[in-house]
């Protein structure tokens, strides 16, 4: 943990991020030998994962040339430039996460933390799911999202655009839609 990453040009990296919280059944789903299996299978060549306070250490994966194909670390005083280099974005539902990778224009599947109490971030999350921002799964059936996703197939995100944001906040606190 903690070790320096090396760069990812040249590559097509998932870069996972579970943001500075434990989310253990994010990096486990991520871990399976189906999960990434699919990934190799479409296209991606690394997995990097970011892996907050969790506890949960997923196996890291090198190829005969001794290159790592799966990394992970703790924390980093900026994930900016891991979503700029990332080909995909698998993210916990943080809004922070969330509205800066769809503002760099990855695609992005947002895994819900259904452990959290009181989880608005699902709200958000599944609101820009419908509006085909990004692709939304809990952990149990990211693999399933992965198998049948169509990045090609999402819209991209202007970040102008408030108006969704606003009326989705204003629903969570309970005033009327106008």
């Amino acid at each position: 943990m903690g070790e320096k990453v090396g760069t990812l040009k040249d590559k097509r990296v998932v870069f996972v991020t579970v943001g500075t919280a434990c989310f253990d059944a994010l990096v486990r789903a991520v871990d399976t030998p189906q999960v990434k299996n699919e990934l190799f299978r479409n296209g991606y060549t690394n997995i990097l994962i970011q892996m907050g306070r969790g506890s949960y250490i997923p196996n890291k994966l090198t190829v005969g040339n001794g290159s790592a194909v799966l990394e992970y670390f703790t924390f980093s005083s900026s994930i900016a430039g891991y979503l700029k280099e990332a080909s995909l974005v698998i993210s916990h539902a943080g809004s922070g996460s969330i509205f800066e990778t769809l503002r760099l224009g990855k695609p992005l599947i947002v895994v819900v933390n259904e452990d959290l109490m009181d989880n608005h971030q699902s709200e958000l999350a599944e609101e820009l799911a419908d509006r085909k921002h990004l692709l939304c799964a809990r952990p149990q059936t990211l693999y399933e999202t992965i198998v049948d996703m169509d990045t090609t197939s999402l819209v991209p995100y202007k970040p102008g655009d408030a108006e969704p944001v606003a009326k989705l906040i204003n629903r969570y606190l309970g005033f009327p839609d106008d």
